[in-house]
């Protein structure tokens, strides 16, 4: 696979507590110029928060819709709902448990009915697991096995790709491309089936924060502590990082000598730093969105996730250029596939994810979404064009 097939999607999201019921957000997505969708949890389809026999009403409703407005929903997406939760990765099983089976097997057979894909984030790690690289290794792998299973599960209902979002600091993994890279071969590996990724275009904008500091700036900043300088601005990973820094500027070894006994000790926590290139958008694309499925669009200034449109007023500041996205993805075709990863995907659903803010009118949503898609539209004039042929 050296040239996948492109499709322009919109993540629903737009609508949540604003357009709910189905016929309403299809008219609007098939108006905007859009065949595609991504079905989001907080737009009233979330098996916590509604009953089984609400969730297979709106699966009736989405299929009129689809029929009526000449659009599909292609994947479901979780949403706000079950990212601010521990999740997968609960220190208690019985919460893990609950959202394998409960949540998520529910809405791989929902995308399942309606024959599309599903990505997904609902996990997180606590700080005091941060610190504990034991620990953190018993979740993470807690977290491949279930990822496997329902990957699994996927195949045996019947259900579209599965996928994980990357994210952008370290209590919320994968969130670099090397740990992304990895966690991908190891769920392959212990899953036998497929599993993907979702590249977030903006969630490159918080690794910058997380580099781990040379011996020369730690050699610096214990010795500007000494002298009652202000601190240096060093990431060093765990809370206790912080108080060994503390105890090693009291103490009466040399600055280097210091410095390298801090070192000794970050390089016990590998998940807590990112490198340069984790930090770049097109890095990302580059080196995981053949293995993305679902690449999620919004403009961004380099330094937040705000979900923000592709408005002139927007794109004058920010860093999302649709042509050099389109680059990335095809310099990641180019290059040998990486070993270990399943096969690279055929299709790519390039999916707007923009969140107006609660106290925007709705013509100024409509307005800023119409910009985005005419943008994009303008690199993605029809659905199902081979990327390189976008290119040409």
């Amino acid at each position: 696979m050296t040239s996948p097939r492109i499709y322009l999607a919109i993540d629903n999201c737009f609508a949540s507590k604003r357009w709910v019921a189905p016929d309403d957000w299809a008219r609007i997505i098939h108006d905007l110029g859009l065949n595609c969708v991504e079905a989001s949890a907080d737009n009233d389809c979330d098996p916590f928060h509604l009953p089984a026999d609400a969730m297979t009403d709106w699966l009736t409703a989405v299929r009129e819709a689809e029929e009526r407005h000449a659009v599909r929903v292609v994947n479901l997406y979780s949403g706000h709902g079950t990212y601010v939760t521990l999740g997968l990765t609960h220190t208690d099983a019985r919460v893990r448990a609950h959202f394998r089976d409960d949540w998520l097997k529910p809405m791989t057979r929902i995308a399942a009915e309606l024959g599309a894909g599903m990505g997904f984030y609902c996990h997180a790690i606590s700080q005091p697991v941060l610190a504990d690289p034991a620990r953190y290794a018993e979740l993470e792998a807690s977290l491949v096995n279930d990822l496997a299973s329902l990957a699994r599960y996927g195949v045996e209902v019947g259900a579209g790709f599965l996928g994980l979002e990357q994210m952008r600091s370290p209590h919320l993994p994968p969130w670099t491309i090397a740990g992304s890279t990895e966690l991908l071969r190891r769920i392959y590996r212990a899953a036998g089936v497929p599993f993907y990724l979702t590249v977030d275009v903006t969630h490159a904008s918080g690794q910058s924060l997380c580099y781990r500091p040379t011996i020369d700036m730690l050699t610096a900043a214990v010795a500007a502590a000494r002298e009652g300088a202000e601190p240096l601005d060093l990431w060093l990973g765990p809370e206790t990082m912080d108080d060994l820094f503390d105890a090693l500027v009291r103490g009466v070894a040399a600055p280097q000598e210091a410095a390298a006994a801090l070192d000794a000790q970050l390089a016990d926590y590998p998940h807590m730093f990112a490198e340069p290139r984790d930090s770049t958008p097109y890095a990302w694309l580059t080196a995981l969105g053949p293995y993305s499925p679902i690449i999620h669009l919004s403009q961004s200034t380099g330094h937040d996730a705000a979900h923000s449109p592709f408005t002139a007023e927007h794109n004058a500041t920010g860093v999302i250029k649709p042509r050099r996205v389109l680059e990335a993805l095809a310099a990641g075709y180019a290059a040998p596939a990486s070993a270990g990863l399943p096969p690279r995907c055929e299709t790519l659903y390039l999916t707007l994810e923009i969140f107006p803010l609660s106290m925007d009118p709705p013509n100024k949503i409509m307005r800023e979404l119409r910009e985005s898609v005419a943008l994009w539209r303008q690199y993605i004039p029809r659905d199902g064009l081979l990327l390189s042929e976008l290119l040409a």
